[in-house]
């Protein structure tokens, strides 16, 4: 076995190995029925591969979609194979994200295959001495292998050096190509010679040598010694065109257009936030143990988020009611009034707090100890559920006093919810979301979900698993109650778990503790108040301003064509890569992931500075934006009872501390522009007179 240098660079062809994982036991699948076992086993194999080769630079290629260029070459190329099952196509997203969250650069590029991308970094990697592994189980890539570059199979456990490789096929890696031309390949349907197998190929090559002398000398077959020689001159001669054609078949690139060079695929830090996710929805228990355990460290992988905070797996029993006669209504009113604390959250219709309808609430009053009390499930058959009236005459002393304190995960949307039903919900001590927040801004993202994967190593149980995906997806007063009332208990159950894991590490910093009480507690409460306050909007105004956007808009659309000397879309890509770099033939300053050249806005303003339609595209992409999200849209979205327009602010997404907003997104109507400062005009706090 050669010896392997430390810290190699090393390629892993993912396709290859996706394919084998795939059909190798054992077959995974997670509590949902969903294949896992492909996804399981590449990164078994990476996992292997770092903790045994401790490499600082390493890269996954996959193939793209689409054909190559030797479909072009020629059309049965890998004819006979069969479409991807559809159980290994659905684990490709998931394997994708788990290799970029343990921070190994991926590689995919379109109209080439991974092994010419391999091909094509392992030559500029050995060019520079650079010490280099391939992790494959393609014999194809043997004619890669030179001093710097060595082939590994991690399923068979077998490392190929020039000697390995002589050893195993009978010639050396420089003849590999030649001997596959010879025997041709079934599974990528290479049609090679006629009649040739391994046997009559290595006995050409030896005694004739490579394709090329074969092809320019066919009469050497005569002097050769081994069944068939005698006439194998006249069938080379016939099938000259067929040998060449699967010699270049065959043969890997090395010139590929790859934007990176070795030196850029560094590993990363893993993102523990994102392994914790991936891993839970794999149902990978022993290394999402690992990670919560702060052991995701396989040679030099390390977490960014190394944090302070203790994170534990909970196993805590539990005991969920669904509320649906007085007698337990009355009992939980008791257990609310005389809790500590109490977890509550709320289910309705929509995300929307101005359409959104109370459908149900749910409570926590300790660890595993929750309920759901249902209000207006409609489904057929649904159950008889108690009286909104009488409901609300016994929570209400309950959900309004200041001496009962309350938790909850973005209770800013509760209190909207409670005050459209006329209840104003008091007493508000601790939000989870903004622990999270507070706590660390950065370490993961602050959704119920992600929190508690990372914080308690629980998975909850998501809403489409309860109500379907898309056009068909369910609301939550038509999901059963069997199936909603778990899902809500859990909410209320796993928000107070959360406090109670969070709180005790955020109070450890006396200035943490103080930003979370004294500034974002309290905003809870105003920004609810200016959410449902919400915004006038002069639609006369913006009317107007949409018109003359469009006038503007269309001028430009005419300038544009005028230099380009044709009709195009200014918001296609790939017509203004063909006008600006095979038409105009401006600079290519910077490429896509998929080698073709660049027209990001970051490409679009260097160009401007030299060219007249870059700049074009670019006010003309400002105009479109602004008319679109703003003077079309904003109009559209007043609310028919208020007549004003209600965004949502959020307190958790920006790292920095600042409030952001959406539906719509207020707060990026530009400032410095004539034409985003009319549309501010349009906009007022004011009541209307």
């Amino acid at each position: 076995m050669p010896k392997i240098a430390e810290n190699p660079l090393i390629l892993v062809d993912g396709s290859s190995y996706l394919y084998r994982a795939y059909y190798a036991p054992p077959h995974l699948t997670n509590s949902k029925g969903e294949a896992t076992g492909a996804v399981y086993g590449v990164v078994n194999m990476l996992r292997s591969l770092i903790r045994q080769y401790s490499p600082s630079h390493m890269a996954v290629i996959f193939d793209a979609k689409g054909k190559t260029f030797r479909n072009e070459m020629y059309s049965d190329y890998k004819a006979n194979r069969p479409p991807m099952p559809d159980d290994l196509r659905t684990q490709i997203a998931p394997l994708h994200k788990i290799i970029q969250a343990l921070g190994l650069p991926l590689i995919s590029i379109s109209g080439v295959e991974a092994d010419d991308v391999i091909g094509t970094i392992a030559r500029q990697a050995s060019l520079d001495g650079r010490a280099t592994l391939i992790s494959t189980g393609d014999k194809d890539m043997a004619q890669l292998v030179d001093e710097n570059v060595t082939l590994i199979n991690t399923m068979t456990d077998t490392v190929l050096g020039p000697e390995e490789v002589k050893t195993k096929f009978g010639v050396g890696p420089e003849l590999i190509i030649d001997l596959l031309a010879l025997m041709g390949d079934k599974a990528d349907n290479i049609p090679g010679l006629p009649g040739v197998g391994e046997k009559t190929a290595l006995a050409m090559l030896i005694g004739a040598g490579g394709v090329e002398s074969i092809l320019s000398a066919p009469e050497k077959m005569l002097e050769l010694s081994f069944r068939g020689s005698k006439t194998m001159a006249k069938k080379i001669t016939d099938n000259a065109e067929m040998l060449q054609l699967s010699y270049d078949l065959a043969t890997i690139k090395t010139d590929v257009e790859v934007e990176q060079t070795w030196q850029d695929f560094a590993i990363k830090p893993a993102k523990t936030d994102e392994l914790i996710q991936c891993y839970g929805e794999m149902e990978f228990k022993r290394w999402l143990a690992e990670v919560l355990d702060g052991n995701n460290q396989p040679a030099n992988i390390t977490a960014t988020d190394e944090t302070e905070e203790e994170i534990v797996a909970q196993n805590i029993e539990t005991h969920y009611e669904t509320i649906l006669t007085q007698a337990q209504l009355t009992s939980w009113v008791e257990k609310l009034a005389q809790a500590p604390l109490i977890a509550i959250d709320t289910e309705t219709t929509s995300l929307d707090y101005m359409k959104a309808k109370l459908v149900g609430i749910s409570f926590a009053v300790a660890a595993g100890e929750a309920a759901y009390l249902p209000l207006t499930h409609d489904y057929l058959d649904a159950p008889t559920q108690l009286p909104l009236d009488l409901v609300f005459d016994q929570l209400k002393p309950i959900l309004e006093s200041e001496s009962i304190k309350k938790v909850g995960q973005n209770l800013k949307y509760d209190i909207s919810i409670f005050a459209n039903a006329g209840i104003q919900l008091r007493g508000i001590a601790f939000d989870t979301m903004l622990e999270s927040y507070v706590f660390n801004s950065v370490a993961t993202r602050h959704d119920m979900d992600s929190l508690a994967l990372k914080y308690l190593g629980h998975k909850c149980v998501s809403f489409e698993e309860i109500a379907g995906k898309g056009a068909k997806q369910l609301t939550f007063n038509q999901i059963p109650l069997e199936t909603a009332a778990h899902y809500a208990a859990e909410d209320a159950d796993i928000t107070l778990r959360l406090h109670q894991h969070l709180w005790p590490h955020l109070s450890k910093t006396p200035d943490l503790a103080s930003v979370f009480t004294d500034i974002e507690l309290p905003l809870i409460n105003i920004l609810s108040e200016i959410e449902r306050g919400g915004v006038l909007i002069d639609s006369m105004l913006l009317s107007q301003q949409s018109e003359e956007l469009a006038r503007k808009i269309d001028v430009l659309e005419k300038k544009a064509f005028d230099i380009a000397e044709q009709e195009f879309n200014l918001s296609s890509p790939k017509q203004l890569q063909q006008i600006f770099f095979e038409q105009l033939k401006y600079p290519i300053l910077k490429k896509t992931p998929k080698g073709a050249p660049s027209t990001a806005e970051e490409v679009l303003v260097e160009l401007a500075l030299d060219y007249a339609l870059p700049k074009i595209i670019l006010e003309h992409r400002s105009l479109s934006k602004l008319k679109s999200t703003y003077t079309d849209k904003l109009p559209l979205m007043v609310n028919p009872v208020t007549g004003r327009v209600h965004t949502s602010y959020h307190q958790a997404n920006a790292a920095t501390g600042r409030l952001s907003s959406s539906e719509p997104n207020l707060q990026n109507i530009p400032i410095r522009t004539e034409e985003g400062r009319r549309i501010r005009h349009a906009l007022s706090p004011q009541k209307e007179k």
